[in-house]
């Protein structure tokens, strides 16, 4: 399955879905480089979270997405809302498969979206296909922090045993694929009567545990391998939604990113 073809005769394969939450900058430039890359041979569909300023209005005015306006009539945490809404999505979605991305998910090479969809069509086992990391931290600070992570679990669970005070273990190795830019076929979810927002969790995280359960497989791509078709502001949408503070290293990045990329697109 070639890029090349990608709109000609798979252009019904996968669907893909995007929330949104008050980040009117970077939902704007995430969805013009998807328009850029597959015009309208795609099904986009967007949620918005009850956002109420000015990226639901920029919403509006687009008439080649499929828009569900979210209301929310109680407080919800963030990944509760999230999870939500991306079952609204998979209620309604034809598609086989879904691309999950975040509004702070650019994507450059549309090429990702055929590699990735290759390894379902491939192996009917896989269930979802995505990355444990968040970015691309390169061989040496990915060695430094699994290192620092092993460590201090081991390090915890000594304490617990000998009878000391301390905080309960944290795996130090990741196995949950991050929604930033993951490929689900939901086809096998609604089978089973699943979908993303099973408990209180992070989405997907339970669903992923249980498809496994039932015998299906997850495919893991290196950060390497993802991050040479798109960039990801690791927590891009808190930033953008004034999450953390203005000196936060997390708001730096932000900023530093959007300034790089409105530069890119000409926006400067």
């Amino acid at each position: 399955m070639s890029s090349a073809n990608l709109s000609a005769d798979n252009s019904n394969a996968f669907s893909i879905v995007i929330v949104n939450y008050k980040t009117p900058e970077i939902t704007k430039i995430c969805l013009d480089l998807l328009r850029q890359h597959l015009g309208d041979s795609v099904p986009i569909w967007v949620v918005d979270n009850y956002s109420a300023d000015e990226s639901t209005e920029y919403l509006k005015s687009l008439d080649w997405i499929n828009l569900i306006e979210r209301s929310i009539t109680e407080p919800e945490a963030g990944h509760i809302a999230h999870g939500k809404a991306l079952d609204l999505v998979l209620e309604r979605v034809e598609t086989d498969y879904l691309f999950l991305l975040h509004t702070d998910t650019f994507v450059f090479d549309k090429n990702v979206f055929p590699m990735m969809l290759n390894k379902c069509v491939n192996n009917k086992k896989v269930v979802a296909v995505g990355c444990v990391e968040q970015l691309n931290r390169g061989a040496t600070r990915t060695l430094w922090r699994f290192s620092s992570r092993l460590f201090k679990h081991h390090f915890r669970r000594l304490k617990i045993s000998i009878g000391l005070r301390s905080r309960e273990p944290k795996p130090y190795r990741e196995v949950y694929l991050k929604s930033f830019c993951t490929l689900w076929n939901c086809k096998l979810i609604k089978q089973h009567g699943l979908h993303f927002s099973m408990d209180d969790r992070v989405p997907g995280y339970t669903l992923q545990d249980r498809m496994t359960e039932l015998g299906y497989a997850v495919e893991m791509l290196s950060p390497r391998k993802i991050f040479s078709y798109l960039d990801h502001i690791q927590s891009g949408t808190v930033a953008a939604a004034g999450g953390y503070e203005s000196t936060h290293r997390r708001t730096k990045m932000y900023n530093n990113i959007l300034k790089r990329l409105n530069k890119e697109t000409g926006k400067a």
